[in-house]
């Protein structure tokens, strides 16, 4: 019969490797973490340069008059320049919320979370916040919003009073 000593060894060395074993293991997670992390960041920058290139293909468009190629889907409107419109009014409803949003929220700017919020959408979406956050873009190439710190969207001057 084995002595008391030689089974509490046994049993410290069979812990001490199953602690070595899931060390291990947590190093290979905190590495596939680390990877997925990655992967992340980088489909989120892909999806906000895409974003931001349909916003300026749509601007482009309109500077030069163009008639857009493909229909577009659903109830969207097209988004007017501000010199070219008469008020708020002309704009789809979702952007009219947006413009709401903008004027409460005052001096702080809206942020595209909240903008999301606004439009009744998922905040904890990310494809969703980069839709609000392409939208007030397209506010602000029309001349609807201006930007004028990263990401908070307020009125511009003539829009303060009105």
């Amino acid at each position: 019969m084995p002595s008391m000593r030689a089974v509490l060894e046994a049993r410290q060395k069979a812990a001490a490797a199953q602690v070595k074993e899931l060390e291990a293991e947590l190093e290979r997670v905190r590495v596939a973490l680390a990877d997925a992390e990655e992967v992340h960041r980088r489909r989120v920058i892909g999806l906000e340069q895409y974003l931001e290139a349909l916003a300026e293909e749509e601007a482009s468009a309109d500077v030069v008059g163009e008639a857009p190629r493909r229909k577009p889907v659903g109830p969207r409107r097209a988004v007017p320049h501000r010199r070219h419109a008469s008020g708020v009014a002309e704009l789809a409803p979702d952007y009219q919320a947006l413009m709401a949003a903008a004027v409460d929220a005052g001096g702080d700017g809206l942020g595209a979370r909240r903008a999301a919020v606004v439009l009744g959408w998922d905040s904890a979406s990310v494809s969703r916040v980069e839709g609000a956050r392409a939208r007030l873009k397209r506010l602000v190439e029309r001349g609807w919003l201006v930007e004028a710190k990263p990401g908070r969207f307020t009125l511009p001057l003539w829009g303060a009073g009105a």
